[in-house]
């Protein structure tokens, strides 16, 4: 019984609610979607049983005979190459900055978690104002301004989802930044100091070291997070444009499923972003979750 349920049966017990939960709400979904894969699936009336035949890996190789389909998981590549390194980066050096200051401390907080919280819909109406054809980023620019402009160039639409992603989420991980830092022992930096050790010589030596488990989770819940981005390309481009320029593979499968009537082709495009999601989550955390260790 031990080996079955552990050391503490009562923890399997609190637990409980949460494990059904994650049955219902995110196992259950996901088996059915590689079942729907490889069978003819399609949306049919309440209480009709059609016949869904197995076809095998045909659903797969219609959604990756499709290009607009292989040019979204482009898009994203492009988008989680811009979007992760710049939110570690950032959120490390903002946390750091902000774990030493004194004075207004909440505020600044306060401030850099604001977007966070702000419905998207709102906070994209600015960056539409910002880096429409006639808004305040070209106007500022002058002759410099790009053309065919920000959102709808086919080149700069999917690297300026890319910030927007970056700066409004860039408040939750700030916070999970300052939460590590405050487990990271004084005495390493006093001892660093000693040395001889300035404040970047401690940042790189102590920081960095001392917060690799909060990097990890960075990078995992960031990469997790891009991979499924919908909302943005959705408001910010109208759906994927120009030219499926900034469509991603989860805007793919709204498309395709919901809008086409396609759910056996959608579901094998989830199933291939699920599967990728994982490899690099497995390169992540053999790369920096096993030095931790």
């Amino acid at each position: 019984m031990k080996r079955i349920l552990g050391r503490q049966p009562l923890g399997l017990l609190f637990s409980s609610p949460y494990l059904a939960f994650v049955m219902v709400v995110f196992a259950f979904p996901i088996v059915y979607a590689v079942w729907i894969s490889f069978h003819d699936f399609f949306f049919a009336a309440p209480g009709a049983e059609p016949a869904r035949p197995f076809v095998g890996l045909d659903n797969y190789v219609a959604a990756f005979s499709n290009p607009a389909v292989i040019r979204s998981f482009g898009n994203v590549g492009v988008f989680l190459i811009i979007n992760v390194p710049l939110t570690v980066v950032l959120a490390l050096l903002l946390a750091t900055a902000l774990n030493k200051v004194v004075h207004a401390r909440t505020f600044l907080r306060v401030s850099y978690y604001v977007p966070y919280v702000t419905a998207s819909v709102a906070v994209v109406a600015v960056w539409l104002f910002l880096f429409n054809g006639n808004g305040l980023v070209n106007s500022m620019l002058g002759p410099l301004a790009p053309d065919p402009s920000w959102l709808i160039n086919d080149k700069l639409a999917m690297p300026i989802i890319a910030l927007y992603v970056t700066w409004k989420q860039l408040g939750f991980y700030i916070l999970l930044y300052l939460a590590a830092l405050q487990n990271v022992p004084k005495e390493l930096y006093e001892s660093a100091e000693m040395d001889g050790g300035g404040k970047i010589r401690q940042f790189f030596s102590v920081t960095v070291p001392g917060v690799r488990p909060a990097t990890l989770l960075v990078l995992l819940i960031s990469t997790v997070t891009g991979a499924n981005l919908f909302t943005e390309p959705y408001l910010l481009t109208a759906g994927g444009g120009p030219n499926g320029a900034s469509a991603s593979p989860v805007l793919m499968m709204y498309q395709l499923g919901i809008q086409q009537g396609q759910p056996d082709v959608a579901s094998a495009i989830g199933i291939v972003l699920v599967l990728g999601v994982l490899v690099i989550a497995f390169i992540q955390n053999r790369f920096v979750g096993e030095r931790e260790s």
